[in-house]
């Protein structure tokens, strides 16, 4: 069993910046991916940026420019820096991984959520 959690969130201003922070524990092998997903009042969830085992990024149109997704594989945590913070961008962000676990499976998982609000 792998476990996220997740941190950072709360309630900004437009323009404003936070920065989530995700940390897996458990039985884990290696971290082949980690992303980070919102889901807004009446929406469905979206991707927002995810970051592969290569270290490379990609980012939903939405936020690029704005934010960045990085890692720390020592710490076996995903950020997620945003900038410029637009009220659009209010919803439950969720942290997702795709891990091998110590028994050589491949599982997905995903954390709690944690609210982000941005006001006018």
């Amino acid at each position: 069993q792998v476990q996220l959690v997740e941190s950072g969130g709360g309630l900004v201003q437009a323009g404003g910046s936070l920065r989530l922070s995700c940390a897996a524990s458990g039985s884990i092998f290696s971290i082949n991916a980690m992303a980070w997903y919102r889901q807004a009042p009446g929406k469905q969830r979206e991707l927002v940026a995810n970051i592969p085992s290569s270290g490379s990024t990609n980012y939903a149109d939405s936020v690029k420019g704005r934010f960045t997704v990085s890692r720390d594989n020592a710490k076996n945590t995903v950020y997620l820096q945003m900038n410029s913070l637009k009220p659009e961008d209010t919803a439950v962000y969720y942290c997702n991984g795709l891990f091998t676990t110590l028994q050589g499976v491949w599982r997905r998982y995903w954390g709690q959520g944690t609210q982000v609000t941005v006001s006018l």
